[in-house]
C-alpha cells in the first residue's frame, strides 16, 4: 500500500486540494483508493466531495468512536464513495479528538489488569485500520489532517509513515518550509519509533512572477525533496469544482458542468504526472526522510 499524509503547518497553501485531486489521480490510474478526513472544521475534503451530509449527525458511527473503542458498526460502513475514491468522512466529534483519547487512554489504563499497559493515543488510528484490513485492501491510503499539531496529525502520520508537503511560492509558504526538518524530526520524537519519510514538497499555486521564482529558489535551498511538478494558479477552475463538489477531473467529463479551457487542461495533466511520481517512489525504494 502507497500511504501518505497531505499536511503543511501553514493554512491556506492548497493541502486540501492536493489531497482531494491526488485521490482522483490515483484512482484513475486503476488504483483502490482510500482518504480519510481528519479535518474537524466545515469546508473540507468531506464537502469537496459531497459528502457532509452526516458530519453533525450525533448518532452517526464515525472514526473517533472507532479510535476510542466504542464504535457503533463495522469500519467497512464508515467508507462512502465518490468519484471512484472511498472516503471516510470528516464528523463533528473530529473537534474533541484529544480530549476524547485522554479520556479513552485513561479508562484503558486503570481497568487494564497488566500494570504495564499503555494506551497510546497517537497509534489509535493505524490500530483501526489494520483491524479493518485497510493495508490489505487497498493500494493507496492518503489522509488530510487540519494544519495544526496534534493528535489528529500525529495519528495520520503514524498511520502513514510518509508527508506530501504543498508549498506556496510567498513568504507564508516560506514560512512553512524553513525548519521543517526540525518539525520532521520533532514528530519523529514525539511517536517514537517511527522515520518519517518526506515524499517531496509541492510547489502550489504557482504564477510564473519574480516573486514566485524567489521563494522557489529558497525551496532549493532547504534539505528537502522537491517533487518534478508544479501546481499552477488555477483559482478559477479550483473554485467551481469546490462549488459543485466535484474535482476538477469531474469537472472536466461531466456535461452538466463546464468545459477546461485550454490553458487549464494541463493542470489535469500535472496531477496526473504527480500521482505517477509517488506511485514510483514506493516502487523503488523505500522512501525516507
Amino acid at each position: 500500500m502507497i500511504p501518505y499524509t497531505v499536511w503543511s503547518e501553514a493554512g491556506g497553501v492548497g493541502k486540501t486540494t492536493l489531497a482531494t485531486t491526488l485521490a482522483r489521480a490515483h484512482a484513475n490510474r486503476g488504483q483502490d483508493v482510500l482518504v480519510i478526513d481528519m479535518d474537524p472544521q466545515d469546508g473540507g475534503l468531506t464537502h469537496h466531495f459531497g459528502l457532509d451530509d452526516r458530519k453533525a449527525d450525533g448518532e452517526a458511527d464515525n472514526l473517533v468512536l472507532h479510535m476510542i473503542g466504542r464504535p457503533r458498526g463495522d469500519f467497512d460502513d464508515l467508507v462512502r464513495s465518490s468519484e471512484g475514491v472511498d472516503v471516510v468522512p470528516s464528523h463533528n466529534m473530529l473537534g474533541t479528538l484529544a480530549d476524547l483519547l485522554s479520556k479513552a487512554a485513561e479508562l484503558e489504563e486503570d481497568t487494564n489488569p497488566d500494570p504495564d499497559y499503555e494506551f497510546e493515543k497517537e497509534k489509535q488510528l493505524r490500530r483501526v485500520l489494520v483491524d479493518a484490513n485497510v493495508p490489505s485492501t487497498y493500494d493507496v491510503l492518503i489522509i488530510d489532517p487540519p494544519a495544526s499539531e496534534g493528535q489528529h496529525l500525529y495519528n495520520a502520520v503514524y498511520a502513514t509513515s510518509n508527508l506530501l508537503i504543498p508549498f506556496e511560492p510567498s513568504p507564508k509558504g516560506e514560512r512553512s518550509i524553513q525548519g521543517l526538518r526540525d518539525v520532521v524530526n520533532g514528530l519523529e520524537d514525539e511517536l517514537g519509533d517511527i522515520d518519517v519519510g518526506v515524499l517531496g514538497a509541492v510547489p502550489n499555486k504557482v504564477k510564473g512572477t519574480n516573486v514566485n521564482s524567489k521563494y522557489l529558489d529558497a525551496l532549493e535551498q532547504e534539505d528537502l525533496p522537491i517533487a518534478p511538478v508544479s501546481i499552477g494558479e488555477r483559482g478559477s477552475m479550483l473554485g467551481d469544482a469546490w462549488d459543485n463538489q466535484v474535482t476538477i477531473y469531474e469537472l472536466d467529463e461531466d456535461e452538466e458542468y463546464r468545459d477546461l479551457r485550454d490553458y487549464e487542461q494541463p493542470t489535469l495533466e500535472k496531477f496526473d504526472e504527480l500521482a505517477a511520481y509517488i506511485t514510483e517512489q514506493f516502487q523503488n525504494t523505500e522512501v525516507k526522510a
